[in-house]
């Protein structure tokens, strides 16, 4: 960052000298402009000093040690706390008393992510059956047996370490104990020596004392006029019919017991009888849509394998019944109402997906208005965008949740569709939202594709129950994420995914122990895709200390991160974006004043002192500030700020850091087995000569500099000369040339896109090009044009604010 004028007056205004935590340092670059660098982000050297002391497994074992950040790669070994993949803490030594955690303002809080994918050279949680007398839990307070409960007289009973209460050992549970107190038979069984593992349910944990039925899965796709046209019929039909091979199974080796169902819409609805014995498909249209039923049950919903010619006839004849439809208006509110009746007659839970153009102006219920009003925007009345239109979807969820019917939304708008109201349902039973803005077949079928196939094959649970338990000292308050809550305690959903986080919030209701420092143990109840019902138990322990010192020592900036933005982001239903930033920028300033007052050594009031595992809360902070959902652009819209603000909510660590502070490779050289080393994001880090590939999580921008090398542009692109790069035929590929740089630029971006939860575009950038606007709004150091300040900027900002507290 090259400083002149007002920035260069502010250095010497205040004595920045290094200091043992965070150091400035002003730099002589250029003796004849007279130019300066402001050495200030450590965040690059940060990730890759981590990287450099992971040269072990991460052990679990140890209790209140903080693992690698999510950057770094590295194995995981279970002993005796779930693994970080599970459960990341903001701080893995919490404050002893309540007035300490005030004083500090550091956010005591879990991202958790129960049915996470672990890598293929970690262990999946096993699976204990305790037959029928179920999983052996503490009398008092219902926790579920695991590594810190303690034997005693001789074996027969166990003290919880969550309430203390003393607990019979049921005699087939009985084991002798060793010369240590431990059970003889401790590394024997997952429940007592691991973090993670799962309970084998038994009926008394089922809706009415019944075991439930396999799911469903109903796909409901509209076919009026705009969704016909823009070719996301003939592509849902063509893709369904490969795709139902690859329903998700417990066992790969066998069938999916996963049922399935078709629904067709515009002002009307269309159900499907694709039972096995049938010629052809037969269509029951429902025109009333005001009082919803579904008008066949035998031949509804079906096994794939004894109806596929059936449902293929159909997914075949589907395109061509609706190819000339002038039909415009659309319903919504009763399309989901068609699946959650069809699941409510099955007597089974399951998943919705719904593909979806334009806003539901149709007579029916869930109809909605066009309230899209850029006037309000920086007004008190802005909160009411993000908030729903009406309470009917807020009702339509509670009853999915109830029945475990999960819904996951695809929407293709070419205008506004009120995302903030159509997302009530996807977001509250635990789906998801994807959309395609301006969908075009031939430039974003890949993308859609590639999400559809992931969403329908990844492994899911269903009618799901999560109850977070703490020891005594602590107790969970609030809850973030896509679930839907009835009471203060049972986070509930209809669906839960391999990719959904719920970020849990916790509070002092006493003092902590530093010698037993604090326990939580979050329990998912959930119905796997063979219909079988389990338990999925994390455990995690932490210390306490009663030193802020010690507080600021283990403390995870990273997670720190993704709460502050769940936290705003919910924020913004309530309250002006103004005061929810302003809240944000406050707390930070909090946290780093009390650090300093209470824990730095002595030093100039010009310098700021940042904690050694926190110098980077204020970039990343700085970076959630001008999030489009805070902080946007003219040209954001409302539908896509409601998107992100959903998107965001069920965010774990890696995706919140990646979105938030985007990774950009510098593509000079490439070697086989490693990765370029990222440099900050920043316009002055960009060279005219290089070629850079940027990752936000959801977007790919391949950035080529207008002098790039000619070697680069031939082993990339197969041509010489800059002019010669047309990004509009570079279509989500690069072409496939035979020369290794090549190769291993696409397998780098392949390996990208297999890291996140949603397939990502490539977009190719030609320095100078308009396209090079949308490219530059991530680069997330420098101001942005919605009137975010740079880092340099924000810094100087924050350490006012510290001052200002500290005086």
């Amino acid at each position: 960052m090259y400083l002149h004028g007002f920035l260069f007056s502010f250095l010497q205004m205040y004595d920045f000298t290094p200091g043992d935590e965070f150091s400035w340092r002003v730099i002589k670059e250029n003796k004849q402009t007279s130019s300066y660098f402001l050495s200030l982000s450590f965040q690059i050297q940060v990730i890759e000093d981590d990287k450099a002391k992971c040269n072990e497994p991460f052990t679990t074992g140890v209790r209140g040690q903080a693992p690698p950040l999510v950057t770094t790669n590295f194995q995981v070994k279970d002993q005796g706390n779930a693994s970080p993949r599970f459960i990341r803490c903001t701080a893995y030594n919490m404050p002893c008393t309540a007035d300490m955690a005030k004083q500090s303002q550091v956010p005591l809080a879990a991202v958790i992510k129960p049915l996470a994918t672990l890598p293929p050279d970690e262990t999946p949680p096993y699976l204990v059956d305790h037959g029928e007398t179920g999983p052996i839990r503490c009398n008092r307070c219902k926790a579920y047996m695991c590594p810190y409960m303690q034997f005693i007289e001789g074996g027969r009973r166990f003290q919880c370490g969550f309430c203390s209460c003393v607990t019979e050992v049921p005699p087939h549970y009985f084991q002798h104990l060793d010369h240590t107190g431990k059970r003889v038979d401790c590394y024997d069984r997952p429940e007592l020596s691991l973090g993670s593992y799962e309970f084998l349910a038994t009926v008394d944990y089922c809706k009415n004392n019944k075991l439930p039925q396999p799911p469903a899965f109903i796909f409901l796709i509209d076919v009026s006029y705009n969704a016909v046209k823009s070719g996301m019929v003939s592509i849902v039909c063509q893709e369904l019919k490969t795709l139902l091979d690859y329903l998700p199974r417990e066992n790969p080796d066998m069938d999916s017991v996963v049922r399935v169902g078709f629904v067709t819409y515009n002002k009307v609805l269309h159900f499907y009888n694709v039972k096995g014995s049938l010629a052809q498909p037969q269509m029951l249209v429902v025109s009333d849509v005001s009082d919803m039923f579904v008008p066949l049950l035998d031949g509804f919903l079906v096994n794939v394998n004894d109806s596929r010619l059936v449902i293929e006839s159909l997914l075949d004849q589907i395109p061509e019944m609706f190819a000339d439809t002038r039909e415009t208006e659309t319903v919504f509110g009763p399309v989901i109402q068609a699946g959650l009746e069809a699941l409510k007659a099955a007597d089974c839970a399951g998943k919705l997906f719904v593909f979806h153009t334009s806003l539901p102006i149709a007579e029916a219920p869930g109809k909605l208005k066009n309230r899209e009003d850029k006037k309000l925007i920086g007004t008190d009345k802005e909160k009411s965008l993000f908030q729903p239109q009406a309470s009917f979807y807020n009702s339509l969820a509670k009853d999915c949740v109830a029945q475990g019917c999960c819904v996951d939304l695809f929407l293709f708008p070419n205008q506004y569709v009120d995302v903030a109201t159509l997302g009530v349902v996807p977001v509250s039973t635990g789906g998801s939202v994807y959309k395609y803005t301006y969908f075009q077949a031939q430039s974003d079928q890949e993308r859609f594709l590639n999400d559809l196939r992931r969403d329908i094959q990844k492994p899911v649970g269903f009618d799901a129950v999560m109850r977070v338990r703490t020891s005594t000292g602590i107790r969970a308050t609030d809850f973030f994420g896509s679930f839907f809550m009835s009471n203060t305690t049972d986070v509930e959903l209809a669906g839960l995914d391999c990719d959904k986080a719920i970020t849990v919030e916790f509070k002092h209701d006493d003092k902590l122990s530093e010698e037993t420092g604090a326990l939580m143990q979050c329990a998912v109840l959930y119905t796997s895709c063979s219909g079988q019902r389990r338990l999925r138990i994390h455990n995690m322990a932490v210390n306490c200390c009663s030193q802020l010192a010690d507080l600021y020592r283990n403390c995870e900036t990273d997670t720190i991160i993704n709460f502050f933005s769940k936290y705003a982001f919910r924020g913004i239903l309530n309250n002006p974006t103004k005061a929810v930033r302003d809240t944000l920028v406050n707390q930070c300033a909090q946290i780093l004043a009390c650090y300093r007052k209470n824990c730095a050594s002595p030093s100039s009031a010009g310098q700021l002192i940042l904690p050694e595992c926190m110098k980077l809360l204020p970039v990343y902070l700085n970076c959630v500030l001008k999030s489009d959902v805070l902080l946007p652009g003219a040209d954001v819209s409302l539908d896509d700020r409601a998107y992100l603000r959903q998107l965001i909510s069920c965010m774990d660590v890696a995706e919140t850091h990646v979105f938030f502070y985007p990774r950009l490779l510098p593509l000079t050289k490439l070697e086989s087995g490693s990765l370029p080393v990222a440099v900050r994001d920043s316009e002055e880090r960009l060279s005219k000569g290089g070629v850079y590939l940027l990752e936000t999580g959801l977007h790919l921008f391949l950035w080529v500099g207008a002098s790039a090398q000619q070697e680069l542009l031939l082993n990339i692109f197969g041509t010489q000369s800059f002019s010669q790069i047309d990004p509009a035929t570079v279509r989500d590929a690069l072409p496939v040339l035979e020369n290794p740089f090549s190769q291993r630029l696409r397998e780098i971006i392949e390996s990208f896109r297999a890291q996140r939860s949603r397939y990502m575009k490539l977009m190719v950038v030609k320095q100078e090009d308009r396209a090079e606007l949308i490219f530059r709004h991530f680069l997330v150091e420098d101001k942005s044009a919605s009137g975010g300040a740079s880092y340099v900027d924000f810094l100087c900002h924050m350490h006012k604010e510290i001052r200002q507290l500290l005086s």
